[in-house]
């Protein structure tokens, strides 16, 4: 099978995993479970942020690889990013319909793929991923999406990182992405990540009616199955990194 086919196979996988994944309870925001991940996402994002030298994001160009319904975008205008700023992709075009829905009118979305991205070369600051890798099987393609997230950034800009390198055994359609394959996907690159979030079925078990006691086993790397994080292209700095 050549590479376009094999890119092609594994796109059509993708697609019918997260229809299989539509309307899921366990995703809602009225879900206290969810409400624990994403909460915890969302700071480590923003402490991500802060290590990689970003004190402010109204001039910073952000794109998004596997927007969803574009909830990390309106979470970026939230914390100062511009709407016209920013810009998501997504292969399942109903999701992009909502995020366009969704969203500020200036933000730009499209249907795109991570592997082929529509876009020049150095065209953005920050790239962020959150759980895309891990839910690309083929080799190739995590190989070739991480090539171009890279490819995309200019100067001195960072891939904003937030996916599992646990494996889920539940799960066939997703796969960890541990340290010594981050280091294998971004070559030459600075590379600056933790272990944060609960594991999800501990957080969706306990949360709903022991949220103390879920958020302080949150604080627990050992009980962590993520990594949040950002990783830079070696000798260009956009700021300072702290870590």
């Amino acid at each position: 099978m050549s590479e376009p086919e094999r890119l092609r196979t594994e796109e059509a996988r993708i697609r019918r995993a997260y229809e299989a994944r539509h309307d899921d309870a366990r995703y809602s925001w009225l879900a206290r479970g969810q409400q624990l991940i994403v909460q915890g996402a969302e700071r480590g994002l923003l402490d991500a942020l802060r290590r990689a030298g970003v004190d402010a994001l109204d001039e910073l160009r952000v794109l998004e690889v596997g927007c969803g319904t574009g909830h990390w975008l309106r979470a970026f205008v939230q914390w100062g990013a511009r709407p016209e700023h920013l810009v998501g992709v997504d292969l399942l075009a109903h999701r992009i319909a909502e995020a366009r829905a969704r969203c500020a009118a200036a933000v730009r979305v499209a249907v795109a793929s991570g592997a082929e991205l529509p876009f020049a070369a150095g065209t953005f600051d920050v790239v962020l991923q959150s759980t895309v890798l891990t839910s690309i099987l083929e080799r190739g393609m995590r190989e070739r999406v991480a090539r171009e997230m890279v490819r995309v950034l200019r100067p001195g800009g960072i891939v904003l990182w937030y996916d599992f390198f646990a494996d889920n055994p539940r799960n066939p359609d997703v796969r960890g992405v541990r340290r010594r394959e981050l280091d294998a996907l971004f070559p030459d690159c600075e590379i600056h990540v933790r272990r944060v979030t609960l594991a999800p079925p501990l957080a969706r078990a306990l949360a709903p009616r022991l949220w103390p006691l879920a958020s302080l086993l949150s604080s627990l790397p050992v009980l962590c199955t993520h990594y949040v994080g950002f990783i830079r292209p070696a000798g260009t700095l956009l700021g300072r990194c702290d870590t």
